[in-house]
This record gives structure tokens, sequence and C-alpha cells, in this order.
């Protein structure tokens, strides 16, 4: 029996995973629920499987808050502090930020597929868009959880989250509103079908 893997990612309303500007973290829209939220979701045993940028940025985010405590939320402390797996192309073991993340290195849709075969606790992966995108076209992703934040970031909008993806039927499992205005969406993702196209009959004389 295969262990469930989960997308969780954030998102402006226009599908935009960041934003240059003056934004700032979570486009300035975090409040009280969405933090004891995403603190709530790391709290259960979980394995995170992330792709060499994700690891990089995580990676300067705790060197950051080793000299500025205050810079990294409760729930990234404990979602960096869960079992890891990275996978990568260019990344050399060991990962001095997060020593306990195990780097393997192939193709990410076999190593995916092995972890859900032999993993005893669920998978789930922040951010990670491009790894992500090939799971889901693969057809390794149970659960796709966006997180919406009350924005439209069409001027200064970038890493478009669903950019270059396939396409996808969805089937909502989960929805919750948290600070009023944040939208927390769970989704079941299916690869859409698409419809055969109809040959076109080419005119021809009638029998007599």
């Amino acid at each position: 029996m295969t262990t469930t893997y989960t997308i969780d990612v954030f998102s402006s309303l226009d599908g935009f995973g960041t934003a240059t500007g003056d934004w700032g973290g979570y486009w300035g829209k975090q409040g009280p629920e969405l933090l004891a939220r995403r603190l709530e979701l790391y709290d259960e045993p979980q394995r995170m499987v992330f792709g060499a940028n994700t690891y990089r940025a995580f990676a300067a985010m705790l060197d950051a808050s080793a000299e500025y405590p205050d810079v990294q939320d409760a729930w990234v402390t404990r979602m960096t502090g869960l079992p890891m797996t990275v996978i990568t192309k260019s990344l050399r073991a060991p990962l001095p930020s997060l020593p306990h993340a195990d780097l393997v290195r192939g193709d990410a849709v076999e190593i995916v597929a092995r972890l859900k075969a032999e993993s005893d606790v669920p998978l789930r992966s922040h951010g990670s868009l491009a790894l992500n995108r090939a799971l889901m076209a693969a057809g390794l992703v149970d659960r796709l959880q966006v997180t919406v934040f009350p924005v439209i970031t069409a001027r200064t909008g970038t890493d478009p989250v669903f950019a270059g993806a396939e396409d996808f039927d969805l089937e909502l499992l989960e929805r919750r509103t948290l600070d009023r205005d944040i939208q927390e969406l769970v989704y079941r993702p299916t690869l859409h079908a698409q419809a055969p196209v109809a040959t076109p009959q080419r005119a021809g004389r009638s029998p007599h």
C-alpha cells in the first residue's frame, strides 16, 4: 500500500508564487490563524520532499535565522526539522544547513514512486514548483493544497505556480478561510483527458 503525496503551495489569486516590489512575505496578509494552521500542518509525522532550488531557499533562510531569529516563523522551524528527501542533479552531500536531509540523485518520478511505496509516513512538498509539476503529470500527487492570498500581482508577480503544467481536473476535498481573507483549498488532481478530435468527413458523390 502506498502513502499519500501532498503538494503545498502559496499563491496570489492570479497564480503567482512570489512577487517583486514591497509586498513582503505572505504578501503582507498573514495573521494568527494562518500561522497557527501552518504550525498544525507539520505537527503530524511526515517526510518532506524538496527540489534543489527550494532546498537552497530554505538553507538561506536557516542561515539568516541563526543571526536574526525573528526572521523564521515557528512552522518553518518545525517543517525543516522533519525527515527530508532532497532530489537534485546539482547538489553534493553533505548538506550543511540541513544535515538530516537525505540527498537523492536521479529521476524525480522514479524516486517519488519508490518513496510512496516504501515510506511509512505521508509525503509532503512545499514549493519545488518544477519538481511537482512533473510529479503531477506522472499521476503521483494525491493532494494539491493551495493557500490563496487575497492579492492580484499581475504587474509584480513572479514564479507562476502552474506555468508549463499539464491540464488537470480538480476535485475539492477540503476548504477553510483563514484570517477572513485567505483561502486554503485542498484538491485531488486528475490529469485531464483530452477528447479525441473528430476527423472531418470528406465530401463525396452520393451512390445511385
